[in-house]
């Protein structure tokens, strides 16, 4: 079955000239002619950009995707093709909609007019997963409707798959291909895939992101109606909204665009750093802008998670990199373990800056981050940098935000826009104010140990190993073998103890 997959990529690829793509240096320009010969019957007739769109479509939801995120980097992609993979966000084409009625009908075990007021049988919007339709509750309230393309899970598992073998193809031929880490990155990206296909994960991933941004003048979510809900059809209030590609019609809507721009790397920010969630899926066709200027969240088959390690370090190398602390970033790098621990921190601050330092105080028109992402891939390469696979939805994330400000506002200074917003993260997560939330977060164990402490200090320093090998205090201080180390950690779980009293006092 991988093997008919394969033949029918090239033979795809093959009909519609896909090949002046891979082609068109001068050195192999001449096997163009007997190609054209060969499959004198394909489609070349149509300009460049559509005949990539179309091969997409035909290739199935995976290369759709594919074809999405490129149409948000015009800094990277020539305008042609960049307008007609824009395309693809709303536009696939859309299955019957008999199909999509017989599986509400299935799915709800009832005829549809007793499950909707009223259903409108034409899609507003078809994607490479599902497609969308417009509705009435009962009680009158107004609806969009989710479905599920039919086969869909198929297809796509076979795509996985020979991704997977080119992930094993690269491993094997190219040298550097193990540190890329190919088949994790593939195997995250799996994972996200399947959540998306089962729309009981995408209806609870927008009830979090509507929780997180529930009193938020920035954003909205829409609620979802869970009586309504299954794998394979998801019921979601209706929203309205101007798409956020429609400049101009935000513009006559009185929508301010630089304040827009701003506010969607503010959005960015607080999901990764504030949440540690975050809407992995962001190209225009899945964001909306309300007359208020709020914007509006929708398809949320993909999001992103990080720990609090991953956004601590992230955080850290934002912030230092704002500062132009290209030491620092070197430093944060061989700390959180992404390069190795024998690396030169001063060759490799050198290479950073040689990198970054271009870019600043420039508007996005003016950065080419095709560029910088290359030679950021080289410095890796040098130092040996492990690519981080819980990492790469945010390296994705971040390439739409930047193509969304782009396409907004060309004059947005990314980086002035959120070096605030971190530093004030940072200053609640390290400073006052971080030492009272960790200290919160930890109160319920210290008023359960301390209490406690005299009883076990008096069980330790007795050397009673059959007891002290099953109480608490052995587990906490089963590294610290000398009296003067027990004494320190007990002065500090009482200086502990003192905080939270003053803590406590302070917040009556």
């Amino acid at each position: 079955m991988r093997l008919f997959r394969l033949i029918k990529i090239v033979f795809v690829a093959l009909s519609f000239g896909l090949d002046e793509f891979l082609l068109a240096h001068e050195r192999v320009r001449w096997m163009r002619v007997p190609l054209d010969i060969l499959l004198f019957l394909r489609n070349t007739d149509k300009p460049r950009a559509v005949r990539l769109r179309l091969a997409l479509e035909a290739l199935g939801p995976i290369f759709v995707k594919f074809g999405q995120m490129l149409s948000t980097r015009r800094d990277l992609m020539p305008a042609d093709i960049a307008d007609e993979l824009a395309k693809l966000q709303d536009q696939v084409p859309p299955f019957p909609s008999v199909q999509a009625v017989a599986m509400l009908e299935a799915v709800y075990r009832k005829p549809l007019s007793e499950v909707f007021k009223s259903f409108e049988e034409t899609p507003v919007a078809s994607a490479s997963v599902a497609q969308v339709y417009f509705a009435v509750l009962p009680d009158g309230r107004d609806v969009a409707v989710k479905i599920l393309r039919p086969g869909i899970t198929r297809v796509i598992s076979h795509d996985v798959a020979l991704l997977k073998a080119a992930a094993d193809l690269i491993e094997w031929l190219w040298a550097d291909g193990r540190r890329l880490k190919p088949r994790e990155v593939i195997n995250e990206f799996e994972k996200h895939l399947e959540d998306e296909l089962d729309l009981m994960r995408e209806a609870a991933n927008a009830s979090q992101l509507r929780r997180n941004f529930a009193d938020s003048p920035l954003l909205r979510v829409p609620e979802m109606y869970w009586d309504y809900c299954s794998t394979e059809v998801m019921v979601m209030e209706r929203m309205y909204g101007i798409p956020v590609s429609q400049v101009d019609e935000l513009r006559a809507a009185g929508v301010d665009i630089p304040r827009l721009a701003a506010n969607g790397v503010e959005i960015f920010y607080t999901q990764v750093f504030r949440d540690g969630f975050f809407h992995a899926d962001m190209h225009p066709g899945n964001v909306q802008v309300a007359a208020n200027g709020q914007y509006i969240a929708l398809d949320f088959g993909i999001m992103g998670t990080l720990t609090d390690t991953d956004k601590r370090y992230l955080a850290q190398n934002f912030i230092a990199f704002f500062r132009r602390d290209y030491k620092r970033v070197a430093e944060v790098h061989v700390e959180s373990g992404w390069a190795p621990a024998d690396t030169r921190v001063d060759e490799l601050e050198s290479a950073i800056r040689a990198v970054c330092e271009p870019i600043f105080d420039r508007p996005l028109r003016e950065v080419s981050f095709g560029r910088v992402l290359l030679r950021l891939f080289q410095t890796s390469r040098r130092f040996g940098i492990q690519v981080q696979p819980q990492l790469v939805l945010l390296q994705k994330t971040l390439l739409n935000v930047e193509g969304l400000g782009l396409q907004l506002d060309p004059e947005l200074d990314l980086w002035k826009t959120a070096k605030p917003w971190l530093e004030r993260w940072m200053n609640e997560q390290v400073g006052w104010r971080g030492f009272v939330k960790s200290l919160r977060a930890e109160a319920p164990n210290y008023v359960r140990l301390l209490p406690q402490l005299p009883r076990l200090l008096h069980r330790y320093l007795s050397n009673d190993a059959t007891e002290r090998n099953d109480d608490l205090l052995h587990k906490i201080l089963n590294q610290h073998k000398r009296y003067n180390q027990l004494l320190t950690l007990v002065f500090m779980m009482m200086l502990a103890f003192v905080a939270l009293e003053i803590f406590i006092l302070a917040t009556r």
